[in-house]
């Protein structure tokens, strides 16, 4: 986070392997679980679900032992031990992909239950009018579809550029920039997920009965509230490294959109720090990929994936933001100034840490209108 970067965040990046799995013993695994290592040159991330789309909840170093429980089938995955599409599933619930994972007996198969039959859609219209073919257009790389219309809402799947969709209707929900156009709506496809318009060229879709105009809206803090969250962290900060609460507050709700970004809601990362070679530091948790599109001094914009640094909470976020100004060298001048916020921000946005040239009178003015300096309570 070298400078402040406009970051559009669009679908994670999904890396796909080629390769046939490693059979699993037909057995069911026992109620214990099978012992196992995990091998990996950095870290490997815990999932909710066999896929790398699925959120990372956790993550585990090289040389950890674990114990899977059974074993499903999932996403294909190119690891340090093998190729295989196979992800042990362990006994929180959450899986890992048994690419990274070496045990010395086999693992068994999940139990599965007796398949749920697909509801039937009542009285389909003929396929003429069912529906109508639109074609994915993304220089994002994967377009992800989900089960509602929201950026926050889980990914069903997840398809590339030039891929055929077919779009029932449209609805309003969040604001997506795209490759296409930058857009609040979202195509209902056939089976009841959502893809944004913003990344498909389809003929008109009418609105979805009983759907409204206005943009759907996700349950989402006041600033009452990300104030209340806010102060202690950024307090702590303080304490351990010399950042003005204020400062830090401003440029959380500046970052973040009041904690509404996808780093913020997700991972709870209100300042974009990102993850380096794989290490995360002592304050963060573990490391998310997205795709992004970030923009130069010169103004050009490119498509490009980052590593984010993901927190258990957002104090941890706030704690560690004080930690990255100071041990960056090129913010020194700053902390001559870490009982004067004004000061302080000055020194910071002038030694590059936003390219923006208002980016000093967009914190200030934060810091004034939600009077932020009450919160900056020196030793």
């Amino acid at each position: 986070m070298g400078s402040y970067t406009r970051r559009m965040l669009a679908a994670p990046m999904l890396v796909l392997a080629v390769g046939a799995g490693l059979g699993f013993a037909p057995a069911a695994a026992s109620a214990a679980g099978v012992p196992a290592t995990v091998q990996v040159r950095t870290s490997l991330m815990v999932r909710s679900g066999p896929s790398l789309d699925s959120a990372a909840v956790g993550t585990l170093r090289n040389g950890q032992r674990i114990t899977a429980i059974c074993g499903v089938t999932g996403q294909t995955v190119r690891g340090s031990i093998r190729t295989t599409n196979l992800w042990d599933r362990l006994s929180d619930g959450t899986y890992v992909t048994n690419a990274y994972v070496s045990s010395a007996q086999p693992i068994g198969r999940c139990a599965t239950s007796s398949p749920q039959a697909q509801k039937v859609q009542a009285k389909p219209a003929p396929a003429s009018t069912q529906y109508k073919i639109g074609t994915v257009r993304s220089a994002d790389g994967k377009v992800n579809i989900r089960t509602g219309p929201s950026t926050s809402a889980p990914v069903k799947r997840t398809v590339t550029s030039g891929a055929k969709v077919l779009g029932v209707c449209g609805v309003v929900g969040t604001l997506v920039s795209g490759t296409v156009r930058a857009t609040t709506q979202w195509n209902r496809l056939t089976d009841g997920t959502y893809i944004s318009h913003a990344y498909v060229v389809t003929p008109t879709l009418h609105l979805c009965p009983g759907s409204s105009t206005a943009p759907s809206t996700s349950p989402t803090v006041t600033p009452q509230q990300f104030l209340a969250a806010a102060v202690p962290g950024a307090q702590q900060g303080w304490r351990d490294y010399g950042v003005p609460a204020s400062v830090t507050i401003a440029q959380a709700i500046l970052e973040s959109g009041w904690g509404r970004s996808s780093l913020s809601t997700n991972d709870r990362n209100y300042f974009g720090i990102k993850c380096q070679n794989g290490q995360y530091g002592t304050l963060a948790n573990g490391c998310h990929v997205y795709r992004t599109t970030e923009c130069a001094k010169d103004g050009t914009c490119f498509a490009t994936s980052a590593t984010f640094r993901t927190y258990a909470t957002m104090s941890h976020s706030f704690r560690d933001h004080g930690n990255f100004l100071r041990v960056n060298s090129r913010y020194k001048p700053a902390f001559a100034y870490t009982k004067d916020a004004n000061k302080f921000i000055w020194q910071v946005w002038k030694a590059g840490y936003a390219t923006d040239p208002n980016y000093y009178t967009k914190i200030t003015s934060l810091m004034a209108a939600n009077n932020l300096y009450q919160y900056d309570i020196w030793k």
